[in-house]
């Protein structure tokens, strides 16, 4: 019975010590999977809402005191069901942001071209893939000339490594377009160039709606006021489809940091946020930069996890580690040192930028702070409706989360000197 107690205990002790290393490559993908499981993750959505609760207990529980910031954007467009049918099949389709106020819902059958006279009809437009998240001026230009021909609709189809149905991150000061837009993946084409070869009608259906002064939230946790110096940590909450692989493994860092940081009761101040609409705009940011953030000379460092900073560059069939080409470490130039040391074991390219970085991180390197470090990518299901667990695992997971930790207990060491 003695032996039975003393095994028993054992294991209980096993299990407690399994559970407090927030940094091992289960927990992380234990934390992707529960981002994962609240479904869509646009602004506004359930899945939005069910994150930004999820993120608050979890940083309550190691012991952050926490309050969620109100953010209202302007707008936000909700698709219920989108389609697209063409020589006998239906596949699903996606509005392209944004689309015409009075188009917000609507059934059009309509023969598709790609050249000629095309009023009335539906133009097919093909976009090459620019290796983007952002839409941008060359794709801008592209889709008001195609609109301008006066086509009833656009057919597109954006280049991706997936071929599935691609979104770009938009803002909220762009204007609809003037004529509704429908993207499909480019796996789907067969039915379409059929159609388009034998003048058949092709079809769309969408129903949507416009929701305006739409609600969401930042997610900001503090601790440590006065304990030493300030650094800040931030991580995007919201985005394209489910984006898993997007947006989930820079939630588990995030998260893994903010619990590591707590449990060993490091000697600084720190902030953490999680930002809301970084797809539509990054109204999230935007608001915390202006309201709630340190000021730049108040702020040693600023770490930021952005986009697909663990995933493998195929999602499906032989996994590889070949993740490097697609993924950056963005950092301020006075950090290269502290980063060479401490990511020496994490594949990626090093952006090193004074003038612009990328995806929130410009935001942060606009507003005057001087000392950061980030990291963002994409991988091949990146803003598609594909983007799921398959994309990432524990193995990838890790060393992410434990460099960056290892990068910021050698800035609460060193102080003004991990910059120099």
């Amino acid at each position: 019975m003695r032996l039975g107690l003393i095994a028993t205990m054992a294991a209980l002790m096993l299990g407690q010590a399994a559970a407090k290393d927030v940094l091992s490559g289960a927990s992380l993908y234990a934390d992707v999977t529960r981002y994962a499981s609240f479904g869509l993750h646009r602004f506004g959505s359930s899945g939005d809402r069910a994150t930004a609760d999820w993120i608050a207990a979890e940083l309550a529980g190691a012991g952050f005191a926490v309050k969620f910031q109100p953010v209202v954007l302007g707008r936000q467009y909700v698709v219920e069901k989108a389609s697209a049918a063409a020589a006998g099949t239906v596949v699903e389709a996606t509005p392209f942001w944004w689309p015409p106020e009075d188009k917000a819902s609507f059934h059009l059958s309509a023969p598709l071209v790609r050249e000629g006279d095309v009023a009335g009809k539906i133009l097919m437009l093909d976009l090459p893939f620019d290796r983007g998240a952002y839409l941008g001026p060359a794709h801008r230009a592209a889709i008001a000339e195609a609109a301008a021909k006066k086509p009833a609709a656009l057919l597109l189809m954006i280049g991706n490594p997936a071929d599935d149905r691609f979104a770009y991150n938009v803002t909220q000061e762009d204007a609809p377009w003037p004529v509704p837009v429908m993207v499909v993946g480019a796996k789907a084409r067969g039915p379409f160039e059929r159609a388009l070869a034998s003048g058949a009608a092709v079809t769309f259906d969408a129903t949507g709606h416009y929701d305006r002064n739409v609600a969401g939230r930042n997610v900001i946790a503090e601790t440590g006021i006065g304990r030493g110096p300030t650094i800040v940590v931030s991580t995007p909450m919201t985005g394209w489809y489910s984006c898993v692989c997007e947006r989930g493994p820079g939630i588990a860092n995030f998260l893994a940091l903010a619990r590591t940081a707590a449990a060993e009761k490091w000697p600084a101040h720190f902030v953490f946020v999680a930002t809301a609409g970084h797809e539509i705009g990054h109204g999230g940011m935007e608001l915390f930069l202006k309201d709630g953030a340190p000021t730049p000379k108040q702020t040693l460092a600023w770490i930021h996890f952005g986009s697909s900073n663990a995933c493998y560059a195929y999602a499906e069939g032989a996994r590889t580690n070949r993740i490097e080409e697609e993924r950056y470490l963005v950092l301020s130039k006075s950090a290269v040192a502290l980063t060479d040391e401490t990511f020496a074991a994490v594949k990626a390219k090093r952006l090193v930028t004074e003038k612009q970085a990328v995806g929130e991180l410009r935001d942060v390197h606009a507003a005057g702070y001087a000392n950061f470090l980030g990291m963002a990518g994409r991988h091949q299901t990146f803003h598609t409706p594909a983007d799921n667990l398959a994309a990432t695992g524990p193995e990838i997971l890790e060393p992410v989360a434990r460099a960056f930790v290892d990068a910021v207990r050698k800035i609460i060491e060193r102080g003004d000197a991990a910059f120099k």
